[in-house]
This record gives C-alpha cells, structure tokens and sequence, in this order.
C-alpha cells in the first residue's frame, strides 16, 4: 500500500537498518554472516520490518528465530558500545 516514493525511502532504511545491525555485532565481538530482513505483520497491525543479523552456529540455526529461546540481556557496557555503534551507522 506505500507509493513508489514511501516503497523506496523503506528499501533505503532496510539497507541503513542493515548497516547498523553489523556495526552492533562487530561492537560486541559476534559475527553477521547474514541479514534476514522480514515483514511480518501477524500481531501488530502497523507495518514494521525486522533486520536480524544471522551467523552459522546460532542458537537457533538455521530455523527462525522467533520463539526458540528467551532472550539474553546484555550488560551495561555491552549495551553502551551497542548503542554507540548503532548511533554510528545510522549517523545519529
């Protein structure tokens, strides 16, 4: 349902979103082998996309990873050096 320019300006934000989601892992030491980006709209009307960096050896490889295990939190710094890289990639 978006116009040609909204379609367009979501395919850009997809890639940055891309961008950002690598940045974030080379800051906490994980590898991306690759992006899963996805569109699902089953329980939240509005339209979102997902970017998932994915590596050979996840815990969920090579299945979705929705719904295979709880999630991890990660610590104060980890979380500040996220931070920093996604503000980074994103030109924040």
């Amino acid at each position: 349902d978006l116009s040609p320019a909204d379609r367009a300006r979501l395919v850009e934000e997809t890639v940055l979103a891309g961008a950002a989601v690598r940045a974030v892992a080379r800051a906490l030491d994980l590898a991306v082998d690759k992006l899963n980006i996805g569109a699902l709209g089953n329980v939240t009307p509005q339209l979102h996309v997902h970017v998932l960096g994915r590596r050979t050896g996840d815990p969920a490889w090579p299945g979705p990873v929705w719904g295979h295990s709880p999630g991890e939190a990660y610590g104060p710094e980890a979380v500040e050096r996220a931070i920093a890289a996604a503000k980074a990639a994103l030109s924040v």
